[in-house]
Order: structure tokens, then sequence, then C-alpha cells
């Protein structure tokens, strides 16, 4: 199977996810309106109001989440991996691949410890490579330091998933021997990881242009319909930095955020960005990751890290050496 292949068979789980997508922001955008207009109306505060909702629907949001991300989310890098690896996926991909995951990690629990210490490792590793940039000293290793971390970010997303599909893989084997072998692979194999990367910021950043920047003209359409609610809202804020509730903002963001007319702007970019995260996460993301999978897994059978690999991980992330002493 190519990569377009195993992308059709597994769509069902991204459009599962979309769904879910949809519902959260229903439910965050829900919550935050109520706070905001109950506040509003009770104590005339609508701005606290909002605040306090969007936290609520941000820890719903956490549960409702937690759930997607062990149904399906793992069950569409089990069946991506399924699919590099063999060559072929069964009829019934949903069912087969939360067979897998069930079987690889039989509670929720286990399922999100093994992935916090995939990030911990990760992550651990992205800080050495950010020291390093940073290492040059002055304004320019800190500019340095800050786009390698950056970088960072969305390369440890990746791996995370890819280190979760060689899991899947190596099923005949404990997940933290295989998740020691996971972040090995990366390390030995960087360079040739490292050409994906600008594949992934080139869609990423394209996808954001067109689907962001549509959305939030869509966004903007809708909220300028409601002009009372963001003179109310600008009245709040403004109000909020007299207070000096919030004085590390800056004079330009100040601008933005008490002005009714630059405020709305504001709100749709937002809401595009938001839009845009959920789209292409669900759709645009697994594609690339198919071929990101493909070549991990391909590197990992080929050459499996050696000792020498796993000593010099060991030297920069302290979650790794410490898994490789109970391995």
């Amino acid at each position: 199977m190519n990569n377009k292949e195993v992308y059709q068979k597994t769509i069902g789980f991204s459009i599962r996810r979309l769904g879910w997508d949809v519902v959260s922001f229903l439910i965050l955008a829900a919550i935050s309106a109520a706070g905001f207009f109950g506040a509003e109306k009770i104590w005339g505060k609508g701005l606290v109001g909002l605040g306090a909702g969007f936290v609520i629907g941000l820890i719903v949001l956490a549960f409702v989440m937690r759930f997607v991300s062990y149904t399906y989310k793992a069950g569409q890098i089990a069946m991506m991996t399924k699919g590099v690896s063999e060559g072929t996926l069964p009829d019934d991909v949903i069912g087969e691949g939360k067979k897998i995951v069930r079987e690889r990690f039989a509670t929720i629990a286990l399922y999100f410890a093994a992935t916090r210490v995939i990030k911990t490792i990760f992550n651990q590793i992205g800080r050495g490579i950010t020291k390093l940039g940073e290492s040059i000293g002055g304004d320019t290793g800190n500019a340095v330091g800050s786009a390698i971390s950056t970088v960072m970010s969305v390369v440890v997303s990746y791996l995370c998933d890819c280190c979760l599909g060689w899991i899947f893989f190596r099923k005949d084997e404990k997940p933290t021997k295989t998740t020691l072998q996971g972040a090995a692979i990366f390390f030995k194999h960087g360079k040739t990881f490292a050409k994906n990367m600008g594949r992934v910021f080139g869609i990423g950043i394209a996808t954001l242009a067109v689907i962001g920047g549509a959305f939030t003209g869509i966004f903007y359409l809708i909220f300028k319909n409601f002009p009372a609610v963001f003179e109310r809202l600008a009245v709040e804020i403004t109000e909020a930095f007299q207070r000096g509730d919030a004085t590390t903002t800056s004079n330009a963001v100040r601008d933005i955020l008490t002005n009714p007319a630059s405020l709305i702007i504001a709100a749709a970019i937002l809401a595009g960005v938001l839009v845009w995260s959920f789209i292409h996460s669900t759709f645009i993301r697994p594609f690339v990751l198919v071929g990101v999978l493909r070549n991990y897994i391909t590197s990992g059978v080929q050459d499996l890290p050696s000792e020498e690999t796993y000593a010099s991980i060991a030297k920069v992330s302290p979650k790794f050496a410490k898994l490789q002493t109970e391995v």
C-alpha cells in the first residue's frame, strides 16, 4: 500500500475525530457564551463570566479529548503502522484499530502513561538541542535557541506519534523497551527525518494561509453583526487595564483589545486559527504523518539503535536513562 492508500483507508478515524472536534468547539463556545451573558446580567461583569466559562469549557474538553485520543488517534496510528509495515489493512479498520489499542494498552491510564513518557523523553532531547543554539550567546543565541525550540515542538509532536507507532509495530515486546527503541531511532536517523520536516512546515504554513484565512473572513462577517457584545467587551477590557490586571500587556495589544472594531478582527483571527487547527490536525496532518511514519518504521527495521546510541541519549534525557536502568 502506498501512502495515499493507507491514508484513505484510515480516514474514518479522522472523520470521527472531526465530529468530536466540532462538538468540543460548540461546547466551549456555548459554555463561554453562557458565562458571559450570565455574569453580565447578574453582576455586570461579562468579561469575568467569559473567562470562567472558557476555563470550565476547557476542563470539559480535556475529558472529551482524553477519550477521543485513546479511541481514535491511537487507533489511527495503529492502523497506519499496520498499513505501512504489512502493506494491507482489514475491511473494518475502525474496529481493528480499537482492538489493537485495547490489546496494547488495556486502559486509558496505561495509554496516557506511555504517551507522557514518550513526550518527556523527546522534550528533554529537544531542550538539549535548543541549548546548543543558545550557547552561541547574546541576542543571536537567544534567537537561534527560540527558533530551534519552535521547530522542535513541531518535530516532537510527529516523533511522539511515530514512537507510538513503533510500540504498536513491536507488539511482542514490552512498551517500555519499545519506547526506548523508538526514541533512539530518531536520535540515530535524525538526518533522514529532517528531510520530512520541510514538507511538514510548508504544508502547515500553506494550509494556515488558505484555511485559516478563509475562516477568519467568515467569522469576521458573523462577529460584526454583534457590535454591542464587542463594545461591552472592549469597555470591560479597558477597565481591567485601568485596574492594572494585565500590567505586562504591550501598548499595541492594549490598543487592539480596547477598540471594538479591532477586537472583532482579533476574535475572528483567533476563531479562524482554531478552526484551521481542527481541520489541519484531523485531515492534513495524518496524511503527512503516514510518510513520516513509513520512514521511521523502515529506518528502525533496517538499523536498530546500538548501545552507543542509547548512552548518548541518556546523557541528554534523564527520563530515558531512568527507563533504561529499569529495562
